[in-house]
């Protein structure tokens, strides 16, 4: 298989944490590819016409994009526990976790794009910043039934939120005031696939 990767993507990141997670690393192929908005990436069009990242191209030529469906897929191959739970309740706390995650990492890469504009609005950064505090207040209300619950997709999307806050927005202490959610992801970044995949700022 083949996955159009970034080192810095956070989007990525998850399917590589899914990959390490369920013992996939040897079947997949990364191909660095640059998928920034303002100039679309021709050979990654010819995969995703949407050419955005990742983007998992199987053996057999089909293709598969965005992060949730592509981990889905990964899901449903070989023997490792699964990530998605086929209880029904806790299938979908699971999905609506994974869904919070990436609407915060959604949230964090636009805001980031914002940043580096010739001239950044103060209004939207403003909304931004009170939209983030807002996720974050409700992740640490929900920290402890996070805690508890076994590990799956929903840990993985929010905790590769919280990492990538630590990556780009590294002077924000997002943790003053979220200690219960600060304490579950350090537990979060020391698991092996987490490890593995740390980002890389290598513009």
């Amino acid at each position: 298989m083949k996955l159009h990767w970034s080192p810095r993507s956070p989007f990525v990141r998850k399917v590589m944490v899914v990959v390490h997670e369920l013992g996939l690393a040897d079947s997949i192929t990364c191909v660095r590819t640059v998928a920034a908005s303002t100039k679309p990436h021709a050979a990654l069009m010819r995969d995703n016409p949407l050419s955005k990242i990742p983007t998992l191209v199987l053996d057999d030529g089909t293709v598969i994009y965005d992060s949730p469906v592509i981990c889905q897929y990964l899901d449903s191959r070989g023997d490792a526990p699964k990530l998605h739970p086929a209880e029904p309740k806790a299938r979908l706390a699971a999905l609506r976790r994974q869904a919070l995650g990436d609407g915060f990492l959604d949230m964090l890469v636009l805001l980031r794009d914002e940043r580096l504009r010739a001239n950044p609005s103060d209004v939207h950064q403003a909304s931004a910043a009170v939209r983030k505090a807002a996720v974050l207040n409700g992740l640490d209300h929900e920290a402890e039934a996070i805690a508890a619950t076994p590990f799956g997709i929903g840990h993985i999307a929010i905790g590769c939120a919280l990492s990538y806050l630590d990556f780009r927005y590294a002077d924000e202490d997002w943790r003053k005031g979220h200690l219960r959610i600060a304490s579950w992801h350090a537990t979060f970044a020391a698991r092996p696939s987490v490890r593995a995949t740390e980002p890389v700022d290598d513009a």
